[in-house]
């Protein structure tokens, strides 16, 4: 070998000993989230590379329920949590297991996410709207969950009672959809993703969205006390999504006419992305875009008044508010 090939040969081993070491250098964490557009920003920044060129090697770990997500992150299973409010976190969050860091998706008119959904029986037997909902028998993934609180405000908008619905908990988005296939509840509240084929199969008929009929603040981005320790830590992470957000709102969402996302070659990329996540179709992607703040806020008053709300239904413990749950230090308050 002449001295110029060895000299070359000590340069491509030293570049590629300087990648491994930044590759280790890079802080592992591990994000629970939802297959659910609402999580787009986070398909984002992973696929785009965005966590990695923070300083961030990410890992994700899927969920079928938002609440246990709450759970691991209080444990320690993940690091961050990023999908909807429940009880259960607003729980954990109260005894000081949990921090709010950001903000994520919103229900909010133009940007069709959760939905409700009628049994064939039901529909045919009268229940067309919304409205019609008081009295029924309607699947939720769990209680206090997202579409249970969703359930309330449509109650509170209506002046129907919701201890007059039957509330049935049954622990999954795929559980929901089955029971309101199979005719054994009359609605069900679920995120578009999950009930469009059972829509376009003919197995249960639409009634509204969530976004439509009460807007609020659906979604947040939490750590553990633990977690909140490694400030560079959270720092390169909302740094990332923060970046995510922003071009996920100015492509995507900027482009939505009636509910649906265009289809072009800028937008056609970030679908791509958050269609191999959700593992749907880019067809289907496009109707079921979430609204996401491009700055990553948090609407605090509203997250105030789910507080107070699930605490008058004994959902969640009293004696706390928003501004105990949220780490002011990171917070974009709307």
């Amino acid at each position: 070998m002449t001295k110029f090939a060895r000299l070359a040969l000590a340069g491509l081993l030293a570049i590629a000993a300087s990648g491994i070491a930044r590759a280790d250098d890079a802080q592992k964490a591990k994000i629970g989230v939802l297959r659910l557009s609402s999580s787009a920003p986070v398909f984002i920044a992973q696929d785009k590379g965005y966590f990695r060129e923070a300083g961030l090697d990410i890992e994700l770990k899927f969920f079928d329920a938002a609440q246990p997500i709450a759970v691991a992150t209080t444990s320690g299973d993940v690091d961050f949590g990023i999908t909807a409010f429940t009880a259960g976190l607003y729980n954990l969050a109260g005894k000081g297991t949990l921090k709010v860091i950001g903000g994520m998706s919103r229900e909010k008119a133009g940007y069709p996410l959760i939905g409700y959904f009628a049994s064939n029986n039901a529909y045919a037997a009268g229940l067309k709207t919304p409205k019609d909902l008081a009295g029924k028998r309607i699947a939720v993934t769990q209680v206090g969950s997202s579409f249970h609180y969703s359930l309330g405000l449509l109650a509170d908008k209506y002046g129907f009672k919701l201890a007059d619905v039957k509330v049935l908990p049954l622990q999954s988005l795929s559980n929901a959809a089955a029971a309101l296939k199979g005719e054994t509840v009359d609605a069900a509240l679920l995120p578009i993703s999950t009930a469009r084929a059972l829509v376009d199969s003919g197995g249960a008929k639409f009634l509204g969205w969530v976004g439509d009929e009460t807007p609020w603040q659906l979604g947040a981005v939490f750590a553990s006390p633990k977690t909140l320790t490694n400030k560079a830590t959270v720092t390169k992470l909302l740094a990332a999504l923060a970046r995510a957000d922003r071009e996920y709102h100015d492509v995507i969402l900027a482009s939505v006419k009636n509910g649906k996302a265009d289809i072009n070659d800028k937008t056609k990329p970030l679908l791509e992305i958050i269609a191999k996540y959700t593992n749907l179709p880019v067809e289907q992607v496009v109707g079921n875009c979430a609204y996401i703040d491009p700055d990553g806020k948090l609407d605090v008053k509203n997250v105030d008044n789910q507080i107070a709300w699930l605490q008058e239904q004994g959902f969640v413990d009293k004696g706390f508010a928003a501004d105990a749950i949220i780490a002011k230090e990171y917070v974009k308050a709307d």
